[in-house]
């Protein structure tokens, strides 16, 4: 059985160590094993994109820590891997985390970015320990702007974020 179906390993105590399920995914904690080979996997421009923050976090980890590792998406029916989804960092001292998702070409436009988008924000707010959760987008009409919206999530405005210049900011607080 491919990476869909396996058991993920012990994570960090009391954290979410087991998939989500949605309707047709299955979101698989990752360990730090499987992120750092995902990013071997990468090629060198991609890597330079990647986050020094969040790298250094990759690096301390010790489990499986959605918050830092985020989740594999993976087809329910196929156990096909699909896409990759998860948090910028754990929540802050606000309450606030971002989340972030991305679909393999060949499964997008599907609402699978969609589905994991709105587990992510389930998980979230379920954890309590969050009250707002923010995404960024490139500062044009896109998928991942109508992603966001049909999550629920509204437009608060343009901001300058250090690593990727000028984005579209979108928040929801879960209630719609």
């Amino acid at each position: 059985m491919g990476r869909g179906g396996r058991r993920p390993s012990r994570g960090v105590a009391g954290v979410q160590d087991e998939p989500i399920e949605t309707a047709r995914l299955r979101l698989i904690p990752n360990s730090p094993d499987d992120v750092r080979a995902q990013i071997e996997k990468m090629d060198a421009r991609t890597r330079k994109e990647l986050s020094q923050d969040w790298l250094a976090r990759v690096a301390a980890a010790t489990g499986v820590d959605p918050w830092v590792l985020g989740f594999t998406m993976a087809d329910r029916s196929t156990a096909d891997e699909i896409g990759s989804c998860g948090f910028k960092a754990p929540p802050d001292a606000d309450g606030m985390v971002e989340i972030a998702y991305g679909v393999h070409p060949e499964y997008q436009n599907r609402g699978y970015a969609t589905e994991a988008a709105a587990a992510l924000v389930t998980f979230a707010f379920s954890s309590g320990q969050v009250r707002v959760v923010r995404a960024h987008t490139v500062a044009e009409g896109s998928a991942s702007t109508r992603v966001l919206a049909r999550c629920g999530f509204r437009s608060v405005g343009q901001v300058i974020e250090p690593e990727d210049g000028l984005v579209w900011r979108w928040e929801t607080n879960g209630t719609g």
